[in-house]
């Protein structure tokens, strides 16, 4: 009963919010494309007769900062295609100063931080899924899938295929062309109308435009506010999407920590990927004996709290089209995280094969089928792992959703020979998408047949211009295993006894935002805002266990500077004996324990040549006190290099004979792009809580599109005497047949 208050408070909001209306962008901005009569150069030049019969976009909309009024500085873009490509001219007026960052592919900073433009597209017309396509100023070039979570439409740019694009600058201007092969997308042929949008970056007035106007509060690639590209004749099914894609690489390694390994083990390793276009709306992606060796290093991270912090996923067979399946669950708990597959305790373990369906089978309706099968290793067993998933639109933007995870041993084992999930949700998304509920319900099957296997509830938010707002209620039994996904708070941890007891619990966190945007032409602000979240966790019996208050203000400069200011609350019950920096201090007892403190956070203006940022905390902490201090910079030779330093502080004082420490973290990143098909990135991070010294250094050259030459160098060393822990050079070739 003492939970029923809180949820009736959380339901206030979601049945009290009046669904608003929403212009229909679709039926508002509509584009007539053409086949072309005259062979299109992708040259960023425009030829004679080349562009001519081709209708034009030359009215683009402020977005942000303001959605109000035209753009300062228009842009004109034509579309048309022939039998294999969609071709975009893209024409970007200016004064002629522009803010190129880096040439690397790929880059999410440096893209965004440089003059840019983006076509954004939703070939199967259900505003559920689509693609996005981006170059800058300088020619780096950036490709992504879109997804949407909730009512926002997200950017994935693991997403990687094959296209093209040319860049030029001009007096007053700057022009890229796209080409675009239709064996790229995933669409219906037998549907003329697509959805389709223009973005601009322009990073002098520190602004973007769009073709299609809609609210601030909806970011540029919104799925739903774009416009109709209508088709005089429907693109037929692309031909030759059978694509392989094999790979090769010769290694060294050694592991210095192994007595009995003397010298480096050499080995060389073949397998590769296909991709198959089952239908226009329909992929399959087979991987033999994958090789991951390529993958960014891990940014390292202090963790000073209870529970196990989650590294994000960085494999690309993993990654593409991934949303189908990691869309489930609140932010506290996700019952499919991918990087569960293949690594266990940090350690990699080889993966035999892979495959994957993903797409549309009805314009509603989408789904992703995944099996991944490891190898068994001295410590662990072989294992297969299945993953299937819905997302089947109903109403107007609405859509129910179903997951089932299964996690089987297929060799001997001592431990648990499987796990499975599943799980369904129902998220209702308004028609102007400015108020979306999810509702969900998941359960756990493990040999044990545990009681309390549940995890359910609710998450939403309500957005406006100025108001946002939003609403989570997690119920968490104390069975609620998942195995391949992300619940940290289950298990707990006693340092005395050295055992692990799961515990469910209850989260309730209500949340509130409220800008102030500056009209004045000479504002020196964009906006400003408060900011407040409360976290509320409760025990299975309904009794208290931790709750987090915060307020805060954030400031967001016309030169891109931010400021915020925060004020932050914590009270927790500890319920077991708990060591916060390691096993060589008592553990802190059991007991209730209040702490404030405080944290101001500054970033300067990303368009200059050198940029940094500054975070201040401190406060209370457990039975001591914690003093933090973050500072970074970064130094820009635009566009060909980028050097930045980062040194991450904590001074951790608890009570007398409870421990006191002093962590360091600090990391060293430099990136030189030769051209925009050769890059160089070295990092080197200093970690003394992981009593670790990395160094990272990678070399890519794409010789051809999608084909790339990797020389990786990677070796571990203690903090300590420095001692080498391992080391390793891979070279990897691939290739886009």
């Amino acid at each position: 009963m003492k939970t029923i208050w809180p949820n009736l408070l959380l339901l206030i909001p979601i049945l009290g919010f009046s669904q608003n209306g929403s212009v229909d962008t679709r039926a508002q901005y509509q584009y007539h494309i053409k086949k072309t009569t005259h062979p299109i150069a992708l040259d960023a030049a425009v030829g004679e007769n080349e562009w001519d019969n081709h209708m034009p976009v030359s009215q683009f909309f402020n977005h942000w900062p303001s959605d109000v009024g035209q753009a300062q500085n228009q842009t004109e873009v034509k579309l048309t295609y022939d039998d294999q490509n969609l071709y975009l001219l893209a024409k970007c007026f200016d004064n002629g100063e522009r803010i190129v960052q880096s040439l690397v592919r790929d880059s999410d900073e440096d893209y965004w931080g440089s003059d840019n433009f983006s076509l954004v597209l939703d070939p199967v017309n259900t505003k559920q899924s689509g693609f996005f396509f981006g170059v800058t100023a300088g020619g780096a070039e950036t490709e992504g899938s879109l997804t949407i979570e909730g009512s926002l439409t997200w950017l994935s740019e693991n997403w990687d295929n094959k296209w093209a694009s040319k860049t030029a600058q001009y007096p007053g201007y700057w022009l890229v062309e796209m080409a675009i092969p239709f064996k790229t997308l995933r669409y219906n042929p037998n549907q003329s109308t697509w959805g389709i949008n223009f973005v601009r970056g322009d990073k002098q007035n520190n602004a973007y435009t769009t073709w299609t106007q809609f609210p601030v509060n909806f970011n540029g690639i919104s799925m739903n506010y774009m416009g109709s590209l209508h088709w005089d004749r429907s693109p037929e099914k692309a031909k030759g999407t059978f694509i392989f894609n094999p790979y090769v690489t010769s290694s060294s390694i050694r592991d210095y920590e192994d007595g009995e390994e003397l010298e480096a083990q050499l080995n060389s390793d073949l397998g590769g990927e296909v991709k198959i276009a089952l239908t226009s709306n329909l992929n399959l992606d087979l991987t033999l004996f994958p090789d991951f060796s390529n993958a960014d290093v891990d940014q390292q991270v202090t963790n000073i709290t209870r529970f196990n912090i989650f590294l994000p996923e960085q494999r690309n067979f993993f990654l593409e089209n991934n949303d189908v399946f990691s869309n489930f669950g609140t932010y506290d708990v996700k019952p499919f995280f991918s990087r569960r597959i293949g690594i266990m305790d940090g350690e990699a373990i080889p993966i035999d094969f892979g495959g994957r369906l993903t797409g549309n089978i009805s314009p509603n309706l989408r789904i992703g089928v995944m099996n991944v099968q490891t190898r068994q290793t001295g410590e662990f067993a072989a294992q297969n792992y299945s993953v299937g998933a819905f997302q089947q639109k109903v109403l107007k933007r609405s859509v129910i959703k179903g997951i089932f995870i299964n996690r089987q041993a297929t060799s001997n084992t001592q431990e648990l020979e499987y796990s499975r999930n599943a799980g369904l949700e129902f998220s209702y998304v308004s028609e102007s998408g400015k108020l979306n509920t999810t509702f969900l319900y998941h359960t756990s099957t493990t040999p044990e047949n545990y009681k309390d296997t549940h995890f359910y509830g609710f998450d939403g938010y309500y957005s406006s211009k100025r108001l946002r707002t939003g609403w989570t209620l997690n119920i968490v039994g104390d069975n609620y295993i998942t195995e391949l996904g992300i619940n940290p708070r289950l298990e707990n941890y006693n340092a005395e006894t050295e055992e692990t007891v799961r515990l469910g619990y209850t989260l309730i966190n209500p949340w509130l935002r409220y800008l102030t945007f500056v009209e004045d032409e000479n504002k020196k602000l964009n906006y400003h805002g408060l900011r407040t979240w409360h976290n509320l966790y409760l025990n299975s019996d309904g009794t208290f266990n931790e709750s987090q208050n915060n307020v805060g203000w954030d400031f967001e400069y016309r030169n891109t500077a931010r400021m915020i200011v925060l004020a932050r609350f914590r009270k927790v019950d500890l319920m077991f004996p708990t060591s916060l920096l390691g096993d060589d201090f008592t553990p802190i007892p059991i007991g209730e324990y209040n702490f404030p403190w405080g944290e101001l956070r500054y970033s300067s203006d990303v368009r200059k040549k050198f940029v940094w940022k500054a975070n201040l905390a401190y406060g209370q902490f457990f039975n001591g006190t914690r003093n933090g201090a973050m500072v970074e910079g970064s130094f820009r030779l635009r566009p060909w290099g980028s050097f930045g330093l980062t040194y991450d502080y904590n001074d951790i004082r608890l009570a007398e004979g409870y421990g006191e420490d002093k962590i360091h973290l600090m990391r060293f990143n430099g990136d030189i792009s030769f051209s925009n098909k050769l890059f160089l990135r070295n990092v080197v991070q200093y970690n003394t809580q992981g009593d670790n010294v990395s160094v990272f250094s990678r070399l890519q050259w794409r010789y051809s599109p999608m084909s790339d030459i990797f020389l990786i160098y990677n070796e571990n060393h203690d903090t300590a005497g420095l001692g080498i822990k391992n080391r390793s050079v891979v070279l990897k070739v691939t290739y886009w047949l």
